[in-house]
């Protein structure tokens, strides 16, 4: 048996604002939208993908599920993604070498600090 990852589905208010403040983030594209979902990817025919899916109710807490994004310049990284509308916000984790930010509707996501060279 074998199972290909297809896509994470975030549950929203606003599916098309949500996944397009996404595909803006990420610089993904948009291969599908209506008023229900809004599905990006990082190129047309790559998986996975990131599917918001409309749920009229807001989310409730902390996230269990959470994406983790590795740049090469953290601190510029985090600095874009507040100027797009990003929040930082505190769910615990104390002074870390992540940081903890959440996009338009409350779902956390950590920009990580770089890769230390092994050796």
């Amino acid at each position: 048996m074998t199972l290909e990852w297809e896509q994470v589905i975030v549950h929203c208010v606003d599916p098309v604002a949500l996944g397009q403040w996404w595909a803006e983030a990420l610089g993904w594209v948009v291969v599908h939208s209506s008023d229900d979902e809004f599905e990006i990817r990082s190129e047309p025919d790559r998986r996975p993908g990131l599917e918001f899916v409309r749920l009229d109710e807001p989310k409730k807490g902390k996230s269990r599920l959470h994406l983790d994004f590795r740049p090469d310049n953290q601190e510029a990284e985090v600095a874009r993604l507040l100027a797009h509308g990003a929040q930082r916000v505190d769910i615990g984790q104390g002074e870390q070498s992540w940081v903890v930010l959440s996009d338009p509707e409350g779902n956390e996501f950590c920009v990580l600090g770089q890769l230390q060279a092994s050796g």
